[in-house]
């Protein structure tokens, strides 16, 4: 159950290269996330917001080129760090396409925050949903595991990085007294 907020300024694109790249945006969440973007589920819960800003300035003055931002929005365990870094650059590259410019110039415009909703605090139709139940809705129960082990997967890395930190916190705190 993706999510994406797009900002875009109003005349940035041709409308068709825009409705272009909506729309590969969404297969290209769709398919980081493990699912085939012809998956109609997926295709059915993949939700875009376009956003059109009033002006995008840069250091109080207005830009002379469009500036673009995705955010890209799922449940924790649906990303991994070759994921998210796999997905930013998909999507800068999606953006440039859409331009037509090249790498170069357009890429430095385009920031891309791939974020993810702790699980638990996922709310659709009314009601919480967690990456399992996510996962077996759109591929089917027998996937409902999969999502276990993505949200197992999620929490030992972030429970590695807090240990780290800590160790690294009290190893600087030794070497300053």
């Amino acid at each position: 159950m993706p999510m994406i907020d797009v900002i875009i300024p109003e005349g940035a694109l041709e409308p068709e290269a825009e409705e272009r790249l909506l729309k590969e945006l969404g297969d290209i969440l769709i398919g980081h996330e493990g699912f085939s973007p012809d998956n109609k589920v997926a295709q059915s819960v993949t939700v875009i917001f376009l956003h059109r800003p009033a002006a995008v300035f840069v250091a109080g003055a207005r830009s002379a080129k469009p500036r673009y931002r995705i955010v890209p929005t799922v449940p924790e365990g649906q990303y991994t760090e070759a994921s998210r870094a796999a997905l930013v650059k998909d999507v800068t590259e999606a953006v440039v396409r859409a331009e037509g410019g090249s790498y170069e110039d357009v890429a430095p415009r385009v920031w891309v925050f791939p974020s993810e909703i702790p699980d638990g605090q996922w709310g659709s139709r009314g009601v919480i949903r967690t990456l399992p139940e996510i996962q077996a809705f759109i591929a089917g129960e027998h996937e409902r595991s999969v999502g276990v082990q993505r949200l197992a997967r999620r929490r030992r890395v972030k429970a590695l990085q807090i240990l780290e930190g800590a160790l690294d916190a009290a190893r600087n705190g030794l070497a300053a007294d």
